[in-house]
């Protein structure tokens, strides 16, 4: 047994010394940064358009990330279904609670979400979660 492991060990040790001889003393990688942009630091505002319950699972993973500002369109689904609309808001709110974030309605049609990095400012005090839900009953 102790055979075999010095065979796998001499089999598999020999490519590599061999081709760091024939590379020489320095052995580098070269990378090319080019097209490659850097985007760390960077917010991205992103528009949803919410036809349906099930387009809220997206909305939730990219808040999560926490580099994403989502701007929800809910009229689609307010035309269509209030119930739904009720219960994607609902968990909306939730998620954005869970990650320190924000949440507030702007308008009828549309819902701003952020990540625990961004607070909505709010003209005449601070709009609760539940006047999001209570917009969207109407």
């Amino acid at each position: 047994m102790k055979d075999l492991w010095l065979q796998l060990k001499d089999k598999f040790l020999r490519p590599a010394e061999a081709e760091s001889e024939q590379e020489g003393q320095e052995s580098y990688v070269e990378l090319d940064s080019t097209g490659q942009k850097e985007e760390k630091g960077k917010v991205v505002v992103r528009p949803f358009v919410m036809e349906e319950f099930e387009d809220i699972r997206q909305v939730l993973d990219v808040l999560r990330e926490g580099t994403t500002v989502a701007l929800i369109n809910i009229k689609p689904l307010r035309d269509k279904d209030l119930v739904e609309l009720k219960r994607a808001i609902a968990k909306l709110r939730k998620t954005c609670e869970a990650i320190d974030g924000d949440i507030a309605g702007v308008g009828e049609d549309y819902v701003v979400a952020v990540p625990y990095f961004a607070r909505i400012h709010r003209n005449g005090g601070p709009v609760a979660a539940e006047e999001v839900e209570t917009e969207a009953r109407r």
